[in-house]
């Protein structure tokens, strides 16, 4: 059997691409396709070296650095991809992957991280963040817009089976395309990510600065608690913003990008992890408590069903209900009333629910499933090999047609 896994574009190691690299894990063999693949060697190592068969967008200017400018691109390109030489086709998406062409013989099943979200219930934040909430740009992001997601709700119907990475996210796939999907929870590095050494007095936060993380909304909250000490790791456009609330802020310390084994160093030691996104799933909260150590989160998304709330009988952290300085104020004093209620033990079993062997074994099972039953119903389409339709009768026959067996010899 030929498998393919399609992923939408290779140009970090990230959440989406732990997944994918699970699933070439569970099937080493698979051919791997991608819009663009710019991947550095030592993120494709993790990936056991595969490089992707990419689309016409990979060899267009500035793709590697600036491929979201190609988006409008990236449905025409994902068609492009000839897939019709396999039997399964597996798509990692969270924007065009599950788009690919398929035929009628082959079964496609997607993992989806998310439909496409700055063109579904998103777009209004995503346009307001990107500076294209007014103006001509902002129409033409707009048209954009809704073409996407009219071609993603197309799309949909040529997917056999959907998995969703949440039941957040499950519930966006039934609001976007009408469909069925089974929560598969992504895979967490439980066995790397372990309690170690004592608790320091600091509280960590550790994410890529982007606007829908809310990390200066984070600065400014510690900005306001001179007596709370905050590590803050992590790069990207809103880094900037972040440096310059915290600039008259000596507990407040921000340490940009670091490799893992430092992140590992901070997540073991700190009091607790604070976060501040919407997230489908969430990853880094997970890690946070595989190490024993609380979060502290905002209430909404997948987080809900990866840290239990002081109202659960093991808590895990505190949630809070807005994505506001006050609020987060609040749930930080929250915590630390309730600190001695949540154990590092409790964090670390809560933690072992999403580990990598888990997600592995799940989403095997899941696909085997689907083949054997996508088998069976195209046997049943199938005319039975040993019977033959005979003509009807001649008009006037007093014998009726009938079915028999094909004589054998």
């Amino acid at each position: 059997m030929r498998i393919a896994i399609v992923h939408d574009w290779l140009v970090s190691y990230a959440g989406a691409e732990r997944v994918l690299a699970s699933m070439i894990n569970v099937w080493p063999d698979a051919d791997l396709f991608a819009v663009i693949d710019f991947l550095s060697d030592q993120d494709r190592a993790q990936l056991r070296g595969k490089v992707a068969r990419t689309t016409f967008i990979q060899k267009l200017p500035g793709a590697r650095k600036h491929y979201s400018r190609y988006l409008p691109l990236m449905p025409l390109a994902i068609e492009q991809l000839d897939l019709s030489g396999y039997d399964l086709i597996i798509s990692s998406s969270h924007a065009v992957a599950k788009g690919v062409l398929c035929g009628p013989d082959q079964l496609h099943i997607s993992y989806v991280h998310s439909p496409i979200r700055y063109a579904w219930d998103l777009q209004h934040q995503y346009l307001q963040e990107s500076g294209l909430g007014k103006g001509v740009k902002g129409s033409l992001a707009r048209l954009v817009l809704h073409y996407m997601r009219l071609w993603d709700q197309r799309t949909s119907t040529g997917v056999d089976a959907f998995i969703a990475n949440s039941g957040f996210i499950g519930a966006r796939i039934s609001k976007a395309y009408r469909r069925d999907s089974t929560v598969i929870y992504p895979p967490v590095d439980t066995l790397g990510f372990t309690p170690h050494g004592a608790r320091a007095d600091f509280y960590l936060c550790a994410s890529r600065m982007v606007p829908y993380k809310r990390m200066p909304m984070i600065v400014e909250a510690f900005v306001a608690m001179p007596d709370k000490r905050l590590i803050m790791i992590g790069d990207g456009p809103d880094l900037a913003k972040a440096q310059a609330i915290a600039r008259q802020a000596p507990n407040v310390t921000l340490l940009g990008f670091q490799p893992g084994a430092v992140l590992l160093e901070y997540m073991r030691g700190a009091k607790a992890f604070v976060f501040a996104a919407e997230e489908d799933f969430g990853i880094s909260p997970v890690e946070a408590q595989a190490c024993g150590t609380p979060v502290i989160a905002f209430g909404k998304g997948g987080i809900m069903e990866t840290v239990h709330g002081l109202d659960h009988p093991q808590p895990t952290g505190v949630l809070y209900r807005q994505q506001t300085v006050a609020a987060l104020s609040a749930a930080i004093g929250e915590f630390e009333a309730a600190q001695s209620r949540i154990s590092p033990q409790a964090c670390r079993a809560n933690a072992e629910r999403f580990s990598v062997a888990r997600f592995e074994q799940e989403i095997k099972a899941f696909v085997e499933n689907r083949l054997a039953t996508s088998h069976l119903v195209h046997l049943a389409r199938l005319p039975h090999p040993h019977r033959v339709a005979q003509p009807a009768p001649v008009p006037g026959s007093e014998l009726p047609g009938r079915v028999v067996p094909i004589k054998t010899v």
